[in-house]
Order: C-alpha cells, then structure tokens, then sequence
C-alpha cells in the first residue's frame, strides 16, 4: 500500500510597508522550511494547511494592520498577525520591531516566530481562551526548536 504524499502549498512572503526594510527571501526560506515540518504535526483543528495551494505572508504597515483588525475582528488598534482560513498571514512590522525590542528578540526572530503563529491558525490552532493559548504556545516552540537547530 502506498503512502499519499501531501502536497506541499507554494509560500510567498512580500512586504507591502516602506518604514522597515527586511530580506522577504530569507523569510520565505524559512516559512518554506515550516510548512514542510507540518505533516508531522498533529493538528488540532478542522484545517489542514498542506491542503492549501498557496501560502501568502503579507508584510504591513501597523496603520494597515488596524484597518484590518477592526474591520474582521472589531477591535481597535494593530495587531501582530492576523490569519485568514484561505492561507494569508498578514504581520504588522512596525509591531514586530517594537515587540522584537520588548522581548529581547531580533526583528527577523520576531517576524520567524509569527510566521509560525499564523501557520498554527491554519492548521486549525486558536489561542481565544487559556487552555487553547498554552497548546498553542507549545506547538509554537516545538516548531521553532525544530526549525532553529
């Protein structure tokens, strides 16, 4: 019997904001090598990311990224990832720098660490409630260790 090999979805990361500038092909090395690490990774939800054609890792502007929090989740003010079911991750960099600089992170480390978050949506993971967030959390440093050896 043979075993179906998933196919893997195309991943394009661009960066649609001027204030920041950052290296779009080392994040999209990245976020290549991380979809690849998910067929082993259980997941948690009814979304299957390998089932997507395409991964799209939008790079925005925080006065982007407001527009957009408010209009799909009816809350005020950027946020650092927002997800969307049909594969598009979008990062505020203006909130990854200053989150970088709060936690002691570089700004690519920061950018990496979303990139794994918004992935985890895909993969049907939620972080809405304590117990959701810490499964989530989990996963997310799973995948990191693995992915920074």
């Amino acid at each position: 019997m043979k075993t179906k090999v998933q196919p893997v979805p195309i991943v394009e990361v661009r960066n649609l904001q001027r204030k920041i500038a950052l290296s779009t092909i080392e994040l999209e090395e990245f976020a290549r090598k991380a979809v690849a690490c998910f067929p082993g990774l259980p997941k948690d939800g009814k979304i299957n990311l390998t089932k997507l054609n395409e991964i799209l890792i939008l790079i925005i502007s925080d006065r982007r990224m407001a527009a957009l929090h408010r209009r799909f989740r009816n809350e005020a003010g950027p946020t650092d990832v927002l997800t969307f079911q049909h594969g598009e991750i979008f990062i505020g960099a203006e909130t990854a720098r200053r989150n970088a600089h709060r936690f002691g992170n570089t700004l690519v480390r920061e950018i990496e660490l979303y990139i794994v978050h918004g992935l985890l949506h895909l993969q049907g993971f939620d972080d809405r409630n304590p117990a959701d967030t810490r499964k989530m959390r989990a996963a997310e440093e799973k995948l990191l260790h693995r992915l920074r050896r």
